[in-house]
């Protein structure tokens, strides 16, 4: 489906969250996301990385989104830090646990293009 102003803003959000700690010596913080809930209002996260593990900018901002006591999300968009600013789809872990907390959620994938993560993830672990 196409995107509509709400979406081009969020894509701004996540834009403007990676600019302001894009981490390009360390490299823990690359990526950027937003995430839209149902009732309009946005969460941002920055993906944390380390040695042995990290966790994807979209789940910190679901987990940002959860924390503030929202339970339903509409869409959520990851944005790569650095020159690129490419919009990113997530990895299959993200996929999976957008799925598992809003069957509904739609994803930006492109900077054109938005599919409901139950499009973009076929055969969820249920």
């Amino acid at each position: 489906m196409a995107l509509n102003q709400a979406d081009k803003e969020l894509i701004e959000f996540a834009a403007n969250v990676i600019r302001e700690n894009y981490d390009n010596v360390n490299w823990w913080h690359t990526v950027g996301a937003a995430v839209r809930t149902g009732n309009g209002k946005v969460y941002a996260g920055v993906n944390c990385d380390s040695v042995s593990h990290g966790a994807c900018a979209e789940v910190i901002a679901i987990g940002s989104a959860v924390t503030a006591g929202e339970r339903e999300f509409d869409t959520i968009v990851a944005v790569l830090g650095g020159e690129t600013g490419k919009i990113l789809p997530p990895c299959g872990n993200c996929r999976q646990m957008m799925y598992l907390y809003d069957k509904n959620m739609n994803v930006i994938v492109s900077e054109d293009t938005k599919v409901s993560i139950q499009e973009l993830l076929k055969y969820p672990c249920d």
